[in-house]
């Protein structure tokens, strides 16, 4: 029960406060990740191994040893403070609504700009619907990496399962690209990511069908997030979109190149209502996952007493 209720408290404070905006500590990582990456760089496998573990188990063991030197409350409370850090399902929002407003007015200059703070493609060559689909799939994607996958790695390891997450997440971000500098440092980076994501990935896509078009969302994510080059994004963007019944998907700009990508979902060409119902959709899923926690957490309790 002491973990449900971690959970809740650590998402009302995300709602209260949202993201820290001094110091946060994922930026101090990354500031970290890359000060390993300048000593520890080599265009080999086993020297990006090594970095991973060098810029990760620096975070993640204090964490554990500050739980186990100090009294249960006190515990239990760096723990909801971790997951809070970890979190991030109120800055989705701040960062998706304005583009969905900038559309309503139509203001495409304005949306490109809102939904470059999203993601990395080439925004300035997008037009409206383009910049709708961006948008509407990094809600999706992101409310795994950065909503369920922490919540998921909460409830199995605790405060420490929550940073092993989030600083493998980012570590993925910034070595898991196929280029000549990562392809074989990244290796490690990018392949513990997919394991970490491997099921979170497959609840946050079931968790969606639940909360949407539930037929859409399954056929979608059976028949589509096997063309995706992700084995975890393909599903929770497929059965997202199925789930909404919007064309994601397609091709992409990036770094001046149009990329093509499979098509995903199957209803209507998104717009600025498929932000805000991709939004909805992942705060939906949110409810569901911390009644079925609570839920849990109660029937244990009640077992141990039995």
């Amino acid at each position: 029960m002491s973990t449900a209720l971690a959970m809740l408290a650590a998402l009302l404070l995300d709602r209260l406060f949202g993201e820290p905006r001094r110091a946060h500590p994922l930026v101090a990582f990354g500031r970290l990740a890359h000060w390993v990456e300048q000593r520890m760089h080599a265009d080999q496998r086993g020297r990006g191994v090594l970095a991973w573990m060098l810029a990760v188990l620096p975070c993640m063991v204090p964490v554990q040893l500050v739980q186990l030197c100090l009294p249960a409350w006190l515990s239990w409370c760096v723990a909801v403070i971790v997951l809070y850090a970890a979190i991030g399902l109120r800055s989705l929002g701040e960062h998706a609504r304005p583009v969905a407003k900038a559309l309503r007015n139509s203001d495409l200059d304005g949306a490109r700009t809102a939904v470059g703070r999203m993601v990395s493609r080439d925004t300035a060559a997008l037009n409206a619907q383009q910049v709708a689909a961006a948008a509407t799939e990094s809600v999706l994607e992101n409310g795994n990496d950065a909503v369920f996958g922490a919540l998921f790695w909460f409830a199995v390891l605790g405060a420490p399962g929550a940073v092993l997450y989030r600083l493998a997440n980012t570590l993925d971000a910034m070595w898991g690209y196929r280029t000549p500098r990562y392809e074989r440092f990244g290796w490690a980076a990018a392949r513990i990511d997919d394991v970490l994501n491997f099921l979170p990935a497959r609840l946050t896509a079931f968790t969606y069908a639940l909360c949407g078009h539930f037929e859409g969302a399954v056929r979608c994510w059976h028949a589509q997030a096997p063309q995706w080059d992700s084995p975890n994004a393909g599903p929770v963007m497929a059965a997202g979109a199925g789930a909404l019944r919007v064309k994601l998907g397609g091709a992409a700009p990036y770094h001046g190149v149009w990329e093509v990508r499979p098509e995903l979902g199957d209803g209507d060409p998104p717009d600025a209502s498929a932000i805000d119902r991709a939004l909805k959709l992942l705060q939906r899923g949110v409810v569901i996952w911390i009644a079925v926690a609570l839920l849990l957490g109660l029937a244990m309790q009640g077992g141990a007493h039995a």
